[in-house]
């Protein structure tokens, strides 16, 4: 407690004398490795044979703040919004003396991780010290591991939906240089009435995964597709919750232009972009910005960029032509990181609860989206369009999965009530699956109950509506006190019916002569008269009798 009131006095301090915004170190340029680039359609309007059509090259630095209750180095804790430097150590204010303990849950993290990812797993990795001034990183250098990684050379798979109707499966991969453990920096609050920055470093000190993707992408859309797969991936993982809203994944877009068979152009860094779909819109953009720069004869900048969400564009942050030497050095403060592949090849000096163990981390690998969605068109032959929607919202493939060992409907009409009806409402709302008043059985009593036909596909919709208000009551209870039954008495259908055809001779004429689409048409008209409750099948006989 003593140690942590005078971490804050010692903050309380520094952020009095902070009244100045220290321009920020600028960032040295990883050279990422070749791989071979792909076209982006969208982009290229002149025909692929056309060898001087400039295409996009896009490459991505992910930063996933690890999902851990401590820091990376320290035990300080880790939450969201709160108040500034309540959750700092000595350690995270970097006094003198202190030294950083490794959080063995990061590390499982990470290896997790690269395991979900296909990545070999170093079984040695080491610490290194990337030096920079700035004034939310208190010790002057940042723990991370520039030299060996603790994963390489993965694989991520993605998919997106293409064709005329969005319908078509085409899977995509990209490469995964590597994984590596680093911290967080603090956070720079800046003041511009008084003209002073105030430094917040609750987020000092938090563990990060920093994954680096070769540059096999060519455009935003495809960019995007494969961070929304990461996010679902880590999120299933639970490595890393992935809110984007809250800086727990941001990501630097590294984008360039060239011909096909010419090397690669100066690339701009589209940096902390916190949204997929502003990725798509950053990088499809400075594409398009480099493409123009060129054609008119002009040079791109080696540069740091930012996407400005209310223009849609990027605009320049500081250029990158005098790079900063980080002075990179193995830290001396901590010993390589060995993980261990079995139980059997730990050494007696080492104990089993303080081992992080690959084997048993692999054995409690989870079922992962893309073995998910094809799990589920597989077995309920559900169209591929609906395994991304049921996938991508937390909850809602267990949520259909329980209403179809409820019920007896058929998977493909089921899955129409869940990513419409269901969906619809909590979106609206901005309600999780979780929240839903309906629960799975009862959405499954209401599905039997129109399958049996006891009413109609408008009045259970109309059911539906009355059970999302009215949270406990039953769609039996609904039916019965608003009388929703459908009616299957003949000789009212038989007299609603002939009301119906004496009223509207022309369409009668019209069926007569063959047009035998314009039943549809009264059997509507029929509907109306009974809200919905007619016997639809009873209903189609006596008008086709009627009109025959």
């Amino acid at each position: 407690m003593a140690a942590s009131v005078a971490a804050s006095e010692l903050l309380f301090i520094m952020n009095k004398q902070i009244s100045i915004l220290h321009p920020k170190a600028l960032c040295a340029i990883r050279r990422i490795s070749t791989s071979s680039s792909r076209r982006n359609s969208q982009l290229q309007p002149k025909a692929k044979s056309d060898p001087q059509q400039l295409v996009g090259v896009v490459g991505l630095e992910i930063h996933a703040q690890i999902n851990s209750n401590t820091k990376l180095f320290s035990g300080s804790g880790v939450r969201f919004s709160s108040p500034p430097n309540s959750l700092v150590s000595l350690f995270d204010a970097s006094l003198p003396g202190t030294l950083p303990v490794l959080n063995k849950r990061c590390v499982e993290a990470a290896v997790m991780t690269g395991l979900a990812l296909n990545c070999t797993i170093n079984r040695k990795s080491l610490f290194d010290r990337k030096h920079y001034f700035y004034a939310d990183l208190p010790a002057g250098y940042q723990i991370t591991q520039q030299r060996r990684p603790i994963a390489v050379d993965g694989v991520l798979t993605y998919s997106l939906l293409g064709g005329k109707k969005r319908n078509q499966v085409i899977r995509k991969s990209v490469t995964i240089k590597q994984i590596q453990l680093e911290q967080d920096s603090g956070k720079s609050l800046h003041d511009d009435v008084r003209s002073q920055t105030l430094i917040d470093l609750n987020r000092a000190g938090v563990g990060l995964m920093e994954l680096v993707m070769e540059p096999d992408m060519s455009c935003g859309e495809e960019a995007a597709a494969a961070v929304r797969e990461l996010q679902l991936i880590l999120q299933a993982l639970g490595t890393c919750q992935g809110n984007m809203s809250e800086g727990q994944l941001r990501v630097d877009a590294n984008v360039s232009v060239h011909r096909p068979g010419e090397p690669w152009g100066t690339r701009a860094e589209v940096k902390n972009i916190n949204s997929a779909r502003y990725l798509a819109r950053a990088i499809d953009f400075e594409i398009q910005r480099q493409i123009g720069v060129l054609q008119r004869g002009g040079t791109v900048q080696n540069e740091t960029r930012a996407y400005d969400s209310k223009s849609g564009g990027t605009i320049p942050m500081r250029d990158k032509e005098g790079l900063q030497d980080y002075r990179f050095m193995p830290e001396p403060n901590l010993p390589p990181l060995v993980v261990y592949e079995d139980k059997a090849s730990l050494p007696t000096s080492v104990a089993a609860c303080q081992a992080v163990v690959v084997q048993e981390i692999r054995r409690g690998l989870p079922e992962l989206p893309s073995v998910k969605r094809d799990r589920l068109v597989q077995t309920y032959s559900i169209l591929p369009e609906h395994s991304f929607t049921l996938v991508n919202e937390d909850g809602l493939v267990e949520y259909f999965e329980a209403v179809l060992n409820a019920t007896k409907k058929e998977p493909r009409k089921v899955i129409g009530w869940v990513t419409n009806e269901l969906l619809f409402h909590l979106k609206q709302q901005d309600m999780s699956v979780s929240q839903s008043p309906i629960s799975p059985s009862a959405l499954a009593e209401l599905l039997d109950l129109q399958e049996t036909g006891h009413i109609s596909s408008s009045v259970a919709k109309q059911v539906f509506q009355e059970m999302w208000r009215s949270s406990g009551k039953t769609a039996a209870q609904i039916i019965q006190e608003q009388d929703l039954g459908l009616v299957s008495d003949t000789t009212q259908l038989h007299t609603i019916c002939q009301k119906v055809v004496d009223s509207h001779p022309d369409e009668v004429h019209a069926i007569k002569h063959g047009n035998k689409k314009v039943l549809n048409k009264l059997m509507g008209l029929v509907q109306r008269e009974t809200k919905g409750r007619a016997d639809p099948v009873l209903v189609r006989e006596i008008l086709q009798e009627m009109t025959s």
